[in-house]
């Protein structure tokens, strides 16, 4: 909170919007340090460099994302993009993301995200840069442009559609309530937005959330994150990447009945407890005003 001092001993400022510092328990370190090599190939290890930040939302910390205003989701937004486009001027790729309620681990009462920079692309986004790559080299278009296309016009699996932005549960969805934030345009980075879609962008993220909350009463946990395309070198090409956000909620239904992603979700494969499509049912079937608001 403003001027309350952290475990590091330093004093947080008077801030009245968002506020961003290195964690005082960072993942990862700025300095370089030696691992012991094994030339057994069963035992490989790399060194890696980066930085841990926190992001306050807010000075409120009474107040999660949907309860905030759309000026203060803006603020959070540019925040984002200004933290990303930072860092990755010296690392290759910067997570942003939210672990919403002590149910997705956040060790802190206060409403907060977190942002992880890297020199090296974690095997989520290889992975991903290698679809989406593999995709457009086979059909020269863009995989997420493709499907938000698919889509808009289906209808079945959309959750929140604004102006600029498509919020959907995925075809190919594992969490019951999960969702996908899509622009309807190419953007390939934060940094390529207009101030016109930054505003849609917040109504969408306060739309969605408070949808969210209303589901079940509750405020309603997950884990929530940015991709984009990576700090690749001068010169490869980003064409396939497009930016989007992806909700992780766990429950299923109740504030207290969760999605346990055990046996054979952990042995073999996820199986649904319902479909894509009766999920997005439920989400549009509550309000997108969020119920304490409509209690006042």
């Amino acid at each position: 909170m403003p001027r309350e001092y952290r475990v590091s001993g330093d004093k947080n400022p008077d801030y009245t919007g968002t506020y961003v510092f290195n964690n005082d328990h960072s993942a990862l370190l700025t300095d370089q340090y030696s691992v012991e090599v094994s030339d057994n190939p069963l035992f490989q290890t790399q060194a890696v460099r980066g930085i841990s930040r926190v992001v306050c939302f807010s000075p409120d910390h009474s107040k999660t994302i949907p309860e905030l205003p759309i000026s203060s989701l803006r603020k959070i937004i540019d925040t984002w993009d200004n933290q990303i486009e930072a860092l990755s001027k010296e690392y290759l790729w910067v997570q942003v993301f939210e672990n919403k309620g002590e149910t997705m681990g956040c060790s802190q009462p206060h409403p907060h995200g977190q942002i992880w920079a890297s020199d090296f692309l974690p095997n989520e986004l290889a992975r991903k840069d290698s679809q989406l790559k593999d995709y457009f080299n086979q059909y020269g278009r863009n995989l997420l442009m493709d499907y938000v296309k698919a889509e808009s016009e289906d209808g079945s699996r959309t959750v929140v559609e604004t102006k600029y932005w498509l919020a959907v549960v995925p075809y190919w969805a594992s969490w019951p309530y999960e969702t996908m934030l899509l622009p309807k345009s190419h953007i390939r980075r934060m940094s390529e937005l207009t101030a016109e879609q930054r505003d849609d962008l917040a109504l969408a993220i306060k739309k969605l959330t408070s949808r969210y909350d209303n589901l079940f009463h509750c405020s309603f946990p997950y884990s929530m994150g940015w991709h984009f395309a990576p700090s690749f070198k001068e010169g490869e090409s980003i064409e396939h990447w497009q930016l989007h956000a992806l909700y992780y909620p766990p429950l299923l239904r109740s504030a207290t009945v969760r999605k346990f992603m055990v046996g054979y979700e952990m042995l073999a494969e996820s199986q649904r407890d319902l479909t894509p499509e009766q999920a997005a049912y439920n989400l549009r079937q509550v309000s997108d005003i969020h119920y304490k608001e409509q209690e006042n």
